[in-house]
């Protein structure tokens, strides 16, 4: 079905992507419906793994959690997220999401807008900047969790 005209997308409509960091089930983004500002996925991220500290640069994001508990990063401040929780990421803020727990973690993560002009849509997104201190070394006492690469 042409995006432009669907306005519903059961779960079998999905667009299914494994990525480093969850297995995502893409809900909302221009190329399934009509949506310039809103992107939606249902992410699955295993036990023990992460989506280390990244940053949106032209993005706003809401992560709600629908099942299993998040170590929920925005900024150098971290909670622990349960089902019905949600965190608010402001456009660039450096954030990570860690399951350092033995159940899956599920999630939707909800960013705005969808569509960027063409100079922002050159930068990187997301940004990963795990690497870089303070970053690197703020989960130095808590569990381990990888990623998939």
């Amino acid at each position: 079905m042409n995006p432009a005209e669907r306005r519903f997308v059961p779960t079998a409509d999905a667009i299914r992507e494994t990525s480093a960091w969850t297995k995502s089930e893409w809900l909302c983004r221009p190329d399934l419906v009509a949506a310039d500002k809103l992107l939606m996925v249902r992410a699955t991220m295993d036990p023990f793994h992460s989506h280390p500290f990244h940053q949106h640069p032209h993005r706003e994001e809401i992560i709600y959690i629908i099942a299993g508990c998040a170590e929920q990063w925005v900024g150098s401040e971290y909670r622990i997220l349960v089902a019905g929780d949600t965190a608010h990421i402001p456009a660039g803020m450096v954030h990570a999401t860690y399951n350092p727990h033995p159940e899956p973690l599920v999630f939707l993560a909800i960013l705005s807008p969808a569509q960027l002009p063409a100079d922002l849509a050159a930068a990187p997104d997301p940004y990963d900047v795990s690497t870089q201190a303070p970053w690197s070394g703020l989960r130095k006492n808590l569990l381990p969790c990888g990623t998939r690469e």
